[in-house]
């Protein structure tokens, strides 16, 4: 069974954890000031590849920002690829002009 959990280390950083069976199989290191919650990085363990574990991950991610009231700055190019595949999914918490 997979599991979840946002783990904050420190003031600002932190990781989105999956875990199967409880072995972590993936993570998304992230970091959270000023009302935005910057992705930097997805990870799966090359042994849970091709389950969908990253669309876990994201999805995890998504929720998180909502609840939080979070805006997403989709610095990991898995999470940017899909914000842009799919805007209409992530406009609610993608910050698009966060470098201007």
């Amino acid at each position: 069974m997979e599991s979840t959990k946002v783990v904050l280390t420190g003031r600002a950083y932190g990781e989105i954890q999956l875990f199967s069976d409880e072995i972590k199989a993936g993570k998304m290191n992230i970091a959270i000031t000023d009302g935005r919650l910057t992705v930097f990085h997805t990870e799966v363990s090359p042994e849970f590849e091709g389950r969908g574990f990253a669309k876990l991950l994201l999805d995890r991610l998504v929720d998180y920002a909502k609840v939080k009231d979070l805006k997403i700055i989709p610095l990991c190019p898995y999470v940017n690829t899909q914000f842009r595949r799919h805007p209409a999914q992530y406009k609610e918490v993608w910050l698009k002009d966060w470098h201007q």
